[in-house]
């Protein structure tokens, strides 16, 4: 959530922000008339409470004398009247102003490059080289059918389009991926490892950004009203929602391992085989909790965190900057890693990592005291995946595929699945 003082006296900028998104800023405006029409009540509130305790010493100094001061305590009646009429309009005002501004976008940070579209994202850095095939490599919703270790017919017929069985080799796949990151994070990379609910209440929705702005796009539970979480960053940030946290504390690291739902209500006919888009599927998060002056800074770190599962897995990926507008809802900057598909011959992402600076913490309500220092500061928060685990598998499938149908196991993940390779039984 911006920040209402930055957007009233930071109007041109907030608005030159949603332009390089390619939002509308008309909202702007409206929020700031809210805004002054809310002060303007308050000074009134304000006023009329001095009258009130001029009122008040009166009625205090008439039944002192014993005099009568009926009338006075009518208008002391009176003018009560008149402060619950402005508080109920400020509390209408100050509902109305919520409502706005929780649909506008964070405002992306000076350095991201300005564009339309993903066409217009900054290529960083390219690691490893494409793999090279003395076949024409297939698509992994190929190889894993082949091998039987991935079922779309059947899970279809369970559920519907864009889900999936995995199967035998395929399931324990899954398995291992999530273990291999774990382990990484967690006795690498100094993360604590969390397993949060995948249920989740309008209010843990609202303070990540995916509500209001994107119910469409989730799965919802309508007797308590609970989301089916989009992805771990949801629960895992939200763990220290309305919560001051101590200076010495900072950084927080969090990883958690989730199923993850989503309608994809925007992307109808966009990846309709294989595992790259589906309604569920196994995510590794990495979440963030850190003082201002230092998140960008971890930003890198995180990016680099994710980047070394693709490392140890020896698949090429390049990691790109995005544009303003092709940034997230939430994101201030945000670093996407693509890995490469032989089959399509492009990279595909298999993560974003982002620093939302204040933006959730705001929503959430996630401070923190710095040491010696009167009030409270609102933290930085940033997540990323690392990985992706269905993708990463079909990463793996593509990449690792031999003439014969089989597919190599990476050298890191051998361990995990006890095998070297899996082959069709």
């Amino acid at each position: 959530m911006l920040d209402i003082k930055l957007t009233r006296e930071n109007k041109d900028k907030v608005i030159d922000a949603l332009k390089k998104r390619n939002e509308k800023f008309e909202v702007i405006d409206k929020i700031l008339e809210i805004e002054n029409e809310r002060r303007d009540v308050l000074r009134d509130v304000e006023n009329i409470r001095q009258r009130r305790n001029a009122v008040s010493q009166e009625i205090g100094k008439l039944k002192k004398e014993g005099k009568d001061a009926s009338a006075i305590m009518e208008e002391a009646k009176a003018i009560s009247d008149q402060i619950t009429d402005k508080q109920d309009k400020l509390r209408e005002l100050e509902a109305q102003a919520m409502q706005e501004i929780l649909l506008i976008p964070n405002i992306p940070d000076d350095a991201v490059p300005v564009g339309a579209d993903e066409e217009q994202n900054q290529e960083l850095r390219v690691h490893g080289t494409k793999p090279e095939f003395s076949f024409e490599p297939l698509n992994h919703w190929d190889i894993g059918e082949g091998l039987d270790i991935l079922d779309f017919e059947r899970a279809g017929k369970i559920s519907g389009s864009r889900f999936v069985i995995n199967k035998g080799a395929g399931a324990k796949l899954e398995r291992a991926l999530m273990n291999f990151m774990l382990n990484l994070h967690t006795n690498e990379h100094g993360y604590t490892e969390i397993l949060p609910p995948v249920l989740v209440n309008k209010e843990s929705m609202t303070g990540t950004g995916q509500l209001p702005k994107f119910e469409e796009d989730l799965f919802k539970e309508t007797s308590k009203g609970l989301y089916l979480i989009p992805t771990a960053e949801v629960p895992v940030t939200n763990i220290h929602r309305d919560e001051i946290l101590k200076e010495e504390d900072l950084p927080v690291y969090y990883t958690a391992y989730t199923p993850c739902f989503r309608r994809e209500a925007g992307a109808h006919g966009k990846d309709t085989r294989g595992l790259i888009r589906q309604h569920q599927f196994n995510k590794v998060e990495l979440v963030k909790f850190v003082k201002p002056e230092d998140s960008f800074d971890e930003l890198e770190k995180l990016t680099l965190n994710a980047e070394e599962v693709l490392k140890r897995l020896g698949l090429h990926y390049r990691v790109v900057c995005l544009c303003t507008g092709d940034l997230g809802f939430s994101a201030a900057k945000t670093y996407d890693l693509e890995v490469w598909f032989p089959a399509q011959q492009k990279f595909r992402e298999i993560s974003s990592c982002s620093n939302f600076i204040d933006f959730q913490a705001r929503r959430a309500n996630i401070r923190f005291k710095r040491e010696g220092k009167k009030g409270t500061e609102f933290v930085h928060t940033l997540n990323g995946s690392a990985l992706a685990i269905g993708r990463t598998a079909a990463a793996i499938l593509e990449n690792y595929q031999q003439e014969d149908g089989s597919v190599i196991i990476p050298e890191a993940m051998q361990h995990y699945m006890g095998t070297d390779r899996i082959i069709k039984n």
